[in-house]
């Protein structure tokens, strides 16, 4: 199953951008593209705010959160 990871090679600032591209096999160029233009449509504040929570919450490529660490044993 795929999940939902920020990238550690395809990055510019937190490899968010780069991690979706990723997920969805996308050039990570478009996704940047795209999130830079609903950003701005919508006022900035809203896109910013959305980066900065998907920075939080998605774990970097190779990071194992706790709860599938114990899984596994």
């Amino acid at each position: 199953m795929k999940k939902l990871y920020r990238s550690t090679a395809d990055r510019w600032i937190t490899g968010i951008c780069g991690g979706i591209g990723e997920y969805f096999e996308i050039d990570p160029n478009i996704i940047r593209v795209i999130w830079v233009v609903i950003t701005a449509i919508t006022g900035f504040i809203p896109g910013i705010v959305a980066y900065i929570l998907l920075w939080i919450i998605l774990p970097q490529h190779g990071q194992v959160r706790p709860a599938e660490a114990t899984r596994g044993t």
